[in-house]
This record gives structure tokens, C-alpha cells and sequence, in this order.
């Protein structure tokens, strides 16, 4: 298989989809399964070794309980790519089941069933460094923002060279155009300053650890419009892209997680900023469009969440 071929099959997954939830589930398969390949253990695995490493990488990058379902793209990414991208191996009254009758979890576990990267795409990724990489770096532009990609790849073990030293190949790789010109007018709108706790640190003429945030991440359609984004410390962007907390639409009241935890000084700062309202932007055409915020809540957010 070429290159180009691999890019493409890779590109073309097809991730669940209704409405606008988030299913990240192939994608972190996926990257696990990569994490392994490229530190040189055995290629294909029983379900039973990787399902709760598994479930924690959804659980931790995916919506709230989208875990119990880790075992869908496990059987469904067998018939990816017309059956070329990953290969199930066991019983053959398993394996002859319609695709569509998916396995339960113990039956994963108790019938031994394993999988892989079809032996072509195994090849292709073990002969070529770079290409590896490629796929785990356009997997992770295409599903999670920046913000998250260095947990991620920790996570599944996977160590990744400066996109710069990447070989450049468009395979049909078509990636939606940010516009560049979002972060200014976000940051423009919040007056320069953390819409959650005010932090406005500037050296000069320099604004230091600003962002602009999506609220609805690019990855999922969301655009690149002030309504959609909040200008958001360095801490507080993490924070809210992995979940921690979320801004109610009714009210623009900041909620967190019941799941963060920490000590005293965790209590004093961080979670003293809970109910309290958001620091609107300087205009109320820039204030967060509810839609955007629900989807925050619906696909982001860890609930459930600390009481007000």
C-alpha cells in the first residue's frame, strides 16, 4: 500500500454522527493503536488488554459516558475503508456476524476476540516513520483542538516530531481554513482580558498566556465568529476544552464538574470562580450564542456538576 493510499483510508473513517454529537471513539482507537505500533509491541491485541486503557482515553477525551460505548469501534473499524484499515480475528460464529450486530462487551472478553491494522497498513506505518506520524497528527487536527493534543498523545504513548521536519503530502487532504483574523476580534471583544477570572498580563504592546477559545470546537463545525469564542487564560482554555467546567446558556453562570478535584489553594482559586458569572464582552452582539453553549454542555462538559 502507498502512502498516499494509507493517508486516504486514514482520512476517510467514518465517525458516527447524529446532529451534532461527538463520537471520538475511532479516532483514540485508533491512536492507541498507533501508540503500540510505534513503541513495538504486538500489533494486534485481545480486546480484554486494551479495554480499560481504552475506556479511559474516551472517558477522559469524550463526552460524558461515552465509554460504556468503547467497544463499537473496535468492531465497527473493521469495515472502514472497505475492510483494508483493521483486521478482527477469533470465532468464526462471531466474526460471521452482520456488521451490524455489534458484540457485547463480555462477549469481546470471553470469546478472545482480537484486532489490528490490516498487515498492509501495518507495513506501510512500521516501513515509514514520518507516516505514522502523519496519521496520528492529521487524527488529531481533525478531531480535538490544540489544546488537548499534548495529553493525548501522552496518554496513548505516542511521540510526535515537529510538524515542520513532516513531509508534505496532500494525499486529498483538504482541512477547513481557520480565519485568522479570530483571535483578535475575540480577545478585542473581552477587552483583552480572561472572561473568567481577569487576567490581562501584557509585556508592552504583548498580550502574554490570552486565547481565544471555541466554545463549539472548530474540529465539530464550529465557526470562527465572536459568539462561538471566548477570550480565555492559558489555564482556564485547557480547562474548559477538557471539561472541567462549562457555562450554563440561560444565564452565562460559570458551572464546574463535580469530577475536579485539589487541595486548598484548587478551593481558594479555581473552584471559588464557581457561579459566578461570566465577564461579558464589551458589546452584546459578542455575547455566546446559546446554541454554542449547549453544545458545550451536551458534548464537552463532565457532568455532572458542582451545585450552586
Amino acid at each position: 500500500m502507498t502512502r498516499t493510499q494509507v493517508l486516504q483510508i486514514f482520512d476517510r473513517i467514518r465517525v458516527w454522527q447524529q446532529g451534532d454529537k461527538r463520537a471520538p471513539h475511532k479516532p483514540l482507537l485508533i491512536l492507541l493503536a498507533l501508540g503500540r505500533l510505534q513503541r513495538g509491541e504486538v500489533p494486534v491485541v485481545e480486546f480484554s488488554q486494551i479495554d480499560a486503557p481504552l475506556k479511559t482515553l474516551i472517558d477522559e477525551f469524550g463526552p460524558t459516558g461515552a465509554g460504556k460505548n468503547r467497544h463499537f469501534p473496535f468492531w465497527h473499524l473493521a469495515t472502514d475503508g472497505g475492510g483494508g484499515l483493521w483486521q478482527l480475528s477469533g470465532p468464526a460464529n462471531i466474526l460471521e456476524r452482520p456488521p451490524g450486530a455489534t458484540p457485547s462487551l463480555t462477549e469481546l472478553r470471553q470469546n478472545h476476540i482480537a484486532a489490528g491494522f490490516a498487515p498492509s497498513v501495518q507495513s506501510a506505518l512500521q516501513h515509514e516513520t514520518e507516516l505514522l506520524q502523519e496519521v496520528a497528527r492529521r487524527l488529531l487536527n481533525a478531531h480535538f483542538p490544540e489544546t488537548l493534543h499534548a495529553d493525548i498523545l501522552a496518554a496513548v504513548g505516542l511521540t510526535l516530531l515537529d510538524a515542520r521536519h513532516a513531509r508534505s503530502e496532500a494525499a486529498e487532504y483538504r482541512p477547513r481554513n481557520r480565519d485568522p483574523g479570530f483571535r483578535e476580534r475575540v480577545l478585542r471583544a473581552y477587552e483583552y482580558r480572561c472572561c473568567v477570572c481577569g487576567f490581562d498580563l501584557r509585556l508592552g504592546q504583548q498580550t502574554i498566556g490570552l486565547e481565544a477559545a471555541h466554545i463549539k470546537w472548530f474540529q465539530a463545525g464550529g465557526p470562527d465568529v465572536e459568539s462561538n469564542g471566548l477570550a480565555l487564560c492559558s489555564l482556564h482554555h485547557k480547562i474548559f476544552d477538557l471539561g472541567a467546567f462549562t457555562i450554563l446558556p440561560d444565564s452565562f453562570t460559570l458551572v464546574f464538574s463535580q469530577q475536579v478535584a485539589g487541595g486548598e489553594a484548587t478551593k481558594n482559586t479555581l473552584l471559588a470562580q464557581h457561579g459566578n458569572p461570566l465577564i461579558k464582552p464589551q458589546s452584546r452582539e459578542y455575547l455566546p450564542a446559546g446554541d454554542f453553549l449547549a453544545w458545550h454542555v451536551n458534548e464537552v462538559f463532565k457532568r455532572p456538576q458542582r451545585q450552586l
